[in-house]
């Protein structure tokens, strides 16, 4: 920008240029991205290559290469599996319960060829906009995928609405975009508010789950959604940090409880044990504050009936108390007639593809065909 000046000064229509210039300036702030020390970024948000796959791309194959998920994406598990048994065609109704960082959805899309239409659920308000961005920009808008900020066992009210569907995935694992923010408070890795909802403008977090739960109750989750063989003597521990006083409202402060409590166990067995036992607790908080299991056995009960006649259904499960709803609610319908194929025996990534990414290694893909009429 070039301005007229006399006497060293900014004269006549410049100077009016000038301060709607600095107005502008003023109002817009330049943001810089994170700085970090030393070569590699290591926290989330300073990442800002991988935070923009659009721009990085040598970036983000480069972290993929190394059996990692870049930050703020989250890579497909089973796709390949899944299309394999959901034999999508053209001109079909598709939903997928888990819209995420919509990975699924778009290979579904693609195998439908511009005919068809696909539903999908959310209920993170802040990822589900950024998938519904993402996707049309790669030319998959509103004429081809109706996306809902909802719950996916509300599937009975979608189907009423479009007449069931042809095919369905529910994809039940937490996206790595979500674990993988600490504002969002899912890792124990990392610190960060103790939140765990998918949604965080709706219910209470897991921090203030802990502020009114009692011994007993908290053992009781602690072993019902996550088996946890030290529920008792955790369930202690927290209560008696929380009695005092001091709220256990971070990620590093839970940890730093479970790594006090079992500080007892043999130092060759402590460390792999305190990890374990941090996915243990923090996924049974989890289930418990996004009342997990009471939204799937809903969606279970009402996933026949969203499906036509000969509609295909995959689930993937990521922890045993997944797997062993879905599994005796398929078998139950295939029993009473209302499936005439479910999977007896479990679907399982790749050894390949848990090599390429190693949060796909616990996966297990369960089907189930409806009965024709």
């Amino acid at each position: 920008m070039i301005f007229n000046l006399t006497d060293g000064k900014i004269n006549g229509e410049s100077k009016q240029i000038w301060e709607a210039f600095m107005d502008q300036e003023n109002q817009t702030p330049h943001k810089r991205r994170v700085r970090y020390k030393g070569k590699y970024p290591k926290k989330f948000e300073e990442k800002y290559k991988e935070l923009q796959p659009e721009k990085y791309q040598d970036t983000i194959q480069h972290v993929i290469g190394k059996g990692n998920t870049p930050a703020g994406m989250h890579i497909s598990i089973m796709v390949d599996e899944i299309l394999d048994f959901l034999k999508i065609q053209p001109g079909e109704t598709g939903f997928d319960a888990t819209l995420g960082y919509g990975g699924h959805t778009r290979a579904m899309l693609q195998c439908l060829k511009g005919q068809g239409h696909m539903y999908a659920t959310d209920v993170d308000p802040e990822e589900s906009a950024k998938t519904k961005k993402r996707l049309e920009e790669q030319g998959f808008g509103e004429e081809m995928l109706t996306i809902k900020l909802q719950n996916f066992c509300t599937i009975d009210e979608i189907a009423k609405e479009v007449g069931g569907f042809d095919f369905i995935l529910a994809d039940l694992g937490v996206s790595s975009m979500q674990i993988d923010n600490p504002k969002r408070g899912f890792s124990f890795k990392v610190d960060g508010p103790l939140d765990l909802r998918l949604n965080q403008q709706k219910g209470i977090s897991a921090a203030e789950r802990l502020d009114t739960i009692g011994r007993e109750e908290l053992a009781g989750m602690l072993y019902e959604n996550s088996d946890e063989p030290y529920c008792e003597e955790l369930a202690k521990a927290i209560t008696d940090e929380i009695h005092k006083g001091r709220r256990v409202d971070t990620t590093t402060r839970l940890r730093e409880i479970i790594e006090k409590t079992l500080d007892f166990l043999p130092e060759k067995e402590k460390k792999e044990t305190i990890k374990k036992t941090c996915q243990r607790v923090f996924q049974a908080l989890r289930i418990d504050v996004n009342q997990e299991f009471e939204v799937l056995y809903e969606f279970m009960e009402k996933l026949p009936g969203a499906l036509k006649p000969g509609g295909r259904a995959a689930i993937l499960t990521f922890h045993s108390g997944e797997d062993k709803l879905v599994k005796a609610a398929l078998k139950e319908g295939y029993r009473a007639g209302v499936y005439s194929a479910y999977s007896k025996d479990v679907v399982r990534p790749s050894a390949e593809e848990c090599v390429r990414n190693p949060r796909a290694r616990s996966t297990k893909m369960r089907w189930a065909v409806r009965a024709e009429e």
